[in-house]
């Protein structure tokens, strides 16, 4: 059981790495192709659904997937979460998915305790758009 739970939490992990190097990089220099399949095949091992199905469910039921999952877990999956539909809100502007990157980096910040230069920066960058 401790395997799984370091797997999920490696898994989580890779992709908020994967989501930074995106957003801070535009890491566009390699194959557009390549960088989509890598996206969904991570969308589908953190949350076994797609971005569009992630997407269309409310903050609420988001975070209600998350509080069901092992408390360990609920700090890694929010920062994700942040920087997931930051990202998205970056490819395509959309009120929506800011006002969630909003509600997922915050709740990071209250949970985690730590204070992230990077993450108060896109908080203050959402609330201006």
């Amino acid at each position: 059981m401790i395997h799984d739970k370091d797997y999920i939490i490696r898994i989580v992990k890779q992709f908020s790495e994967f989501l930074s190097k995106m957003i801070l990089g535009g890491e566009s220099g390699g194959d557009e192709i390549e960088l989509q399949r890598v996206f969904d095949t991570n969308m589908n091992d953190t949350f076994k659904m797609d971005f569009a199905t992630l997407s269309s469910k409310s903050s609420e039921e988001i975070l209600q997937l998350i509080n069901d999952k092992d408390n360990s877990h609920h700090i890694p999956f929010l920062e994700l979460l942040g920087n997931l539909f930051y990202f998205k809100n970056k490819e395509n502007p959309n009120p929506e998915l800011a006002e969630k990157a909003l509600v997922f980096y915050e709740q990071y910040l209250q949970k985690s305790g730590v204070f992230s230069m990077p993450i108060v920066s896109r908080i203050g960058e959402l609330k201006k758009a």
